[in-house]
C-alpha cells in the first residue's frame, strides 16, 4: 500500500462534502508530476485530505477507491483522475505550521513541494502526522 496527500480547497469541495458525498471523483489536476502520482494509485491506497488555501491543514483520510481513468474534463484527453472515498476524520486537525515546524517532517513534500496537489507521503512521515493528528486506524 503506498500513502498520498492531496489538496482541495474548502470552498471548493471540502472533507464534509466527501462524507455528505460518501465518495467523489479527483478531477481537474493539471500539473504533469501530480498527474503521475495520480496514475500511481492503487486501489486502497490511502490519503491525506488536505484543506488548502482555507485552513491549510490536513483533515481527514481518503481511500482510493477507483484507479486512473480519463477526466472527461480535459478535452486534451492528456490527463485523469482517481475516484476517492472517505475514511476517517482526524481527530485533531495537522496544521501546515505544526508539519513545517517538525525537523522529522523537513523532506516531506508537503514543505519541499508545496504547490504540487498530489503528492506520495512516505510510511515514516504518514505514521509521524497520524501521531500528530492523535489518530489511529
Amino acid at each position: 500500500m503506498a500513502y498520498w496527500l492531496m489538496k482541495s480547497e474548502p470552498f471548493k469541495y471540502s472533507w464534509d462534502r466527501l462524507v455528505e458525498d460518501g465518495r467523489t471523483h479527483w478531477d481537474g489536476v493539471r500539473n504533469h508530476q501530480a498527474a503521475n502520482n495520480l496514475k500511481a494509485m492503487k486501489n486502497g491506497d490511502l490519503a491525506f485530505f488536505y484543506h488548502s488555501n482555507e485552513g491549510v491543514e490536513i483533515v481527514g483520510i481518503a481511500k482510493i477507491v477507483k484507479e486512473y481513468y480519463p477526466d472527461p474534463s480535459d478535452a486534451s484527453g492528456k490527463f485523469g483522475m482517481v475516484d476517492v472515498a472517505p475514511v476517517k476524520k482526524l481527530a485533531k486537525p495537522v496544521p501546515l505550521k505544526d508539519i513545517k515546524a517538525d525537523p522529522r517532517l523537513e523532506d516531506i513534500a508537503l514543505v519541499r513541494q508545496s504547490r504540487l496537489s498530489v503528492q506520495p507521503v512516505g510510511e515514516a512521515h504518514w505514521n509521524i502526522l497520524l501521531d500528530m493528528g492523535e489518530t489511529k486506524l
